[in-house]
């Protein structure tokens, strides 16, 4: 089985081609990625309207290449995929367009696949780990605790209250001054500061649930730096460490949090795995792996291509999805939230 996935969901535009072998293991044949990281800097975030225009601009470019790198047809493969959702609902449609039109025009299946599902399933790919396991999904739009069931079975263990990791970690860079995009630039300058100057709260340590809430350390790194006046290259390294050292502190306590829900509502996990852009993050893989021995846990750490925004796990979701006959029809419309666990979000919204 050899699928297209097409990404649009935020500010990389992505097309891959991934075939499921005759083992039940993938391999990806061709992952492009076009990132917009440039058109964005100047703005310090992603601008919707820029993100879908650049969308529109690339995307059958990377799509040609995906095909031209494998030696394949459209009428050669088993399936389209393109995420539908969550995301900015202008770069979602022209993904989602776009999957509909290939799928319709070669007569192959079409399959919308929910954004975070392509991400919690990603370790399958890499790793070919079994169900259930433990996900911990960390981006600059999600923060979560999901235990992952199986291809469409989700319980949402913990969320974020208010900003996700990576939202934080940008918004923190910009407060000092750094580059967008953010994060990296925070663990680049932390990398030579003092993780103890500063005694930065941990939000949510040691609560029963798995949630968690980033705002209230972004506002003491804020009062730090007004107090401080001077935004010197020693504060700056100084306060990114401290930061990050309260970051990788909350995350190893509530991933704590989430595998003892895990093993309460649903056995035994038969690892954790850690996707999204902050997966890339060192400090927080470091401190993860040493939790995950500590717990007995198989950690999988998917690499960091295959964290960010792509198109080879939009595939993946996919090939998964085909293989147990599940398709969508072509009147499936762009959801810009969509959750894994919908009880979950009905019980937060105070519906349930």
């Amino acid at each position: 089985m050899q699928v297209l996935g097409i990404e649009t969901t935020c500010d990389e535009t992505a097309a891959a081609i991934v075939r499921l072998n005759g083992d039940g293991r993938g391999e990806v044949l061709a992952d492009e990625i076009f990132s917009q990281t440039v058109e964005h800097a100047a703005y310090g975030g992603v601008v919707p309207e820029i993100a879908a225009r650049a969308h529109i601009d690339h995307l059958d470019r990377l799509i040609l290449a995906a095909l031209a790198r494998t030696g394949l047809k459209l009428a050669d493969l088993d399936g389209v995929a393109a995420a539908a959702g969550p995301g900015l609902i202008g770069g979602v449609v022209v993904g989602l367009t776009m999957g509909k039109g290939l799928a319709l025009a070669s007569g192959k299946p079409f399959v919308a696949i929910n954004h975070l599902e392509a991400h919690a399933l990603t370790a399958r790919l890499t790793d070919a780990l079994d169900f259930p396991y433990l996900l911990l999904l960390a981006s600059g739009g999600h923060t979560q605790l999901i235990g992952v069931l199986g291809v469409g079975q989700y319980r949402r263990l913990g969320t974020t209250l208010d900003d996700a990791i990576g939202e934080a970690f940008d918004k923190v860079a910009k407060m000092l001054g750094l580059p967008y995009p953010g994060g990296p630039q925070v663990e680049k300058a932390a990398a030579t500061g003092d993780p103890n100057r500063y005694a930065f709260p941990r939000p949510m340590l040691r609560r029963p649930n798995a949630d968690f809430s980033l705002s209230g350390l972004k506002t003491a790194v804020r009062l730090e730096i007004d107090r401080a006046g001077e935004v010197t290259p020693a504060l700056v390294h100084d306060i990114c460490a401290s930061f990050q050292a309260a970051v990788v502190d909350v995350v190893v306590d509530r991933t704590r949090v989430g595998l003892r829900l895990f093993r309460e509502k649903s056995g035994a996990p038969r690892g954790l795995v850690v996707a999204g852009g902050v997966a890339a993050n060192g400090a927080i893989r470091d401190a993860l792996k040493r939790f995950s021995g500590e717990a007995g846990l198989r950690l999988v750490l998917p690499p960091p291509q295959l964290c960010t925004d792509n198109g080879a796990m939009i595939a993946w979701a996919g090939i998964e999805r085909l293989r147990l006959g599940l398709s969508s029809g072509m009147d499936f419309a762009a959801r810009p939230r969509w959750p894994l666990d919908p009880e979950a979000e009905r019980v937060n919204n105070g519906k349930a």
